[in-house]
């Protein structure tokens, strides 16, 4: 791996030896510098002025712009966009995924990782991100690993019209139902404060691209890590994204581009 920006402001030999490790260099890149890489923001810094907390979003796409092969975001992905995307993960509080993805992607709970135990701990983490599931109707097996095996109680959101009957079914599995809506179905805007109030404020989404899109269009989402995949998927695949259309196209400013086979790593923040 990589990197490819932003670039050392100086190259001469002597700077570089300052500057730490050598980033430009391709090479196998510990977990401990992934994590440094993809750091989030402090609770004073600046970017995350009047935000109850920090959702990034992580997601691979093929060339042609498909977010997923036969239904499937694995066939695009690699070596090291699992790694990323497990060290993201290990980095977050709360994993925030759409039900319809749970469902396709069969989502187990995350593990811990004894790599991160020690960075978890710092941080006054749990042993691995609670995994939160966004879900206007409740259509989920509250009999799967996710809900009965989780090293951290798995959340579910809806709304507060969700079904009753469903809401009694998943608090009968254990399972905590946290409302972020006034209707049927969960407010994007809602989801980070709501999570906030269970000491969640480092979120992760993986998708899927309707879910995602909801959080973009609602101005929700802080911060977006796309995996380039060196593949062509063809069909008709749906994009990373898929919501609403907003007036005016929101703006992103580039953090970083890491490279690796061929997969382009790149991280985007709101302004």
């Amino acid at each position: 791996m990589r990197r490819l920006f932003p670039l050392p402001l100086s190259t001469t030999p002597d700077a570089a030896r300052a500057a730490g490790p050598d980033w430009t260099t391709d090479r196998e890149w510990t977990l401990d510098e992934l994590a440094a890489a993809y750091a989030y923001p402090e609770a004073d810094d600046p970017v995350r002025s009047g935000r109850p907390g920090w959702l990034r979003a992580n997601m691979v796409s093929s060339l042609d712009g498909a977010a997923h092969h036969d239904g499937r975001s694995q066939p695009l992905s690699g070596d090291a966009d699992m790694r990323i995307f497990g060290v993201l993960r290990a980095l977050s509080d709360a994993v925030v995924v759409g039900a319809e993805t749970v469902r396709r992607e069969g989502y187990r709970p995350a593990r811990a990782r004894a790599a991160f135990a020690a960075r978890r701990a710092a941080a006054g983490q749990g042993p691995a991100p609670a995994i939160a599931v966004v879900s206007a109707g409740l259509a989920l097996d509250f009999a799967l690993p996710l809900f009965t095996e989780p090293l951290v109680p798995t959340l579910v959101l809806t709304g507060a019209d969700a079904p009753e009957e469903r809401v009694r079914a998943a608090r009968a599995a254990g399972v905590e139902v946290l409302f972020a809506g006034e209707g049927l179905g969960v407010d994007p805007v809602r989801v980070a404060g709501a999570l906030a109030e269970r000491g969640h404020t480092r979120l992760l989404t993986e998708g899927g691209p309707r879910l995602l899109g909801q959080f973009a269009a609602a101005g929700a989402l802080d911060e977006m890590c796309l995996s380039l995949s060196p593949v062509v998927a063809v069909g008709d695949a749906q994009r990373i994204m898929d919501g609403p259309a907003v007036a005016v196209p929101e703006r992103f400013a580039l953090v970083s581009v890491l490279e690796e086979s061929g997969f382009l790593f790149t991280r985007y923040r709101r302004f």
